[in-house]
């Protein structure tokens, strides 16, 4: 396994995050531990998670599956780097949701109780507040931090005027600010090359991609079409036929799996410290560390932006 550092951080992750999102609503508790297992034998210790995941209505199952694995000792928690998230309700009554400093002081708690643990390493924020002042928000943060309850802060899906406005406001209090930011970044969406990876770049965020396959597509979904494997998304499938079908040759061309490739292009760029890998099976975990192995050269990437083009630095993608 690789590792690098999260962000600006001293702090080393795993070139490949574990994803739990489907642990519970698609995974039995038992397989995923197995695989949290695995994924450790696999050198991987940094894993993603939320306090909304586990089902609509079941909503915080999936960090009692983690604080479960954690439980059975062996050094699962002292091995491993977690991250997990805030924003979502979790109920119908008031202040069940968001970034209000009640609801942080509330919910991180309780995101504690789940994981049966004491400290969380990267507290995220599922979404941005735009109700919220960035002063309630850091101040709750930084009382949290003092308390040892959570080590260091990101986001995820901010644009990159909401990563500029969070780290100026943090630098006037004088805190550290947000570590990295999760976004959704893959051949088939690139919008955050725009303004979100250079805002990340320039105030030293890690950049943790979510949906590194495109829901599936950079997977081999024509393969799987024409097996008869592959019953969902037809519309999506049709929209990008021509981009896939060239993507697929490529690939093959490669001598590699659609989706190592489409990992391995994650991991050449610059900002991008690791994809989260949301397998469901131990098989798809297998699958995800043989992208570490596939190095990509000039002439391979190139065609892969002629494929899926990419965007420069705005004002420039859109001006001279």
């Amino acid at each position: 396994m690789e590792f690098t550092h999260l962000g600006r951080t001293g702090l080393k992750v795993s070139r490949l995050c574990l994803g739990t999102m489907n642990f519970g609503p698609h995974t039995s508790e038992a397989d995923s531990h197995a695989i949290m297992d695995a994924a450790h034998d696999k050198g991987v210790n940094f894993f993603d998670t939320a306090n909304v995941y586990g089902g609509v209505e079941n909503k915080g199952h999936t960090e009692q599956i983690v604080g479960n694995w954690f439980a059975q000792g062996g050094g699962r928690r002292e091995r491993t780097v977690l991250a997990t998230k805030v924003y979502g309700d979790m109920g119908d009554w008031p202040n069940e949701g968001r970034l209000s400093a009640l609801n942080l002081r509330r919910a991180l708690d309780a995101s504690l109780k789940r994981l049966q643990t004491d400290y969380i390493d990267l507290y995220q924020f599922h979404h941005v507040d735009r109700e919220t002042p960035w002063e309630e928000i850091w101040q709750a943060l930084e009382v949290a931090v003092q308390q040892g309850k959570i080590l260091y802060v990101g986001s995820s899906n901010f644009a990159g005027w909401h990563i500029a406005q969070a780290q100026e406001a943090a630098a006037r209090r004088n805190f550290v600010g947000l570590v990295s930011e999760q976004s959704k970044y893959s051949l088939l969406a690139r919008a955050v090359e725009l303004e979100v990876l250079p805002a990340a770049q320039h105030y030293g965020l890690g950049v943790i991609p979510w949906s590194p396959l495109a829901g599936g597509l950079l997977g081999g979904v024509l393969r799987k079409e024409n097996e008869g494997k592959r019953r969902q998304q037809a519309e999506a499938i049709q929209k990008h036929r021509s981009q896939l079908e060239a993507y697929e040759n490529l690939a093959a061309e490669l001598g590699h799996e659609p989706g190592d490739v489409a990992l391995a292009w994650l991991l050449a760029q610059p900002a991008v410290t690791a994809p989260i890998i949301g397998p469901r099976t131990m098989e798809q975990l297998d699958a995800a560390e043989r992208a570490l192995d596939v190095r990509l050269d000039d002439k391979a990437l190139d065609r892969l932006n002629e494929i899926f083009p990419g965007h420069r630095t705005a004002p420039e993608d859109y001006a001279w």
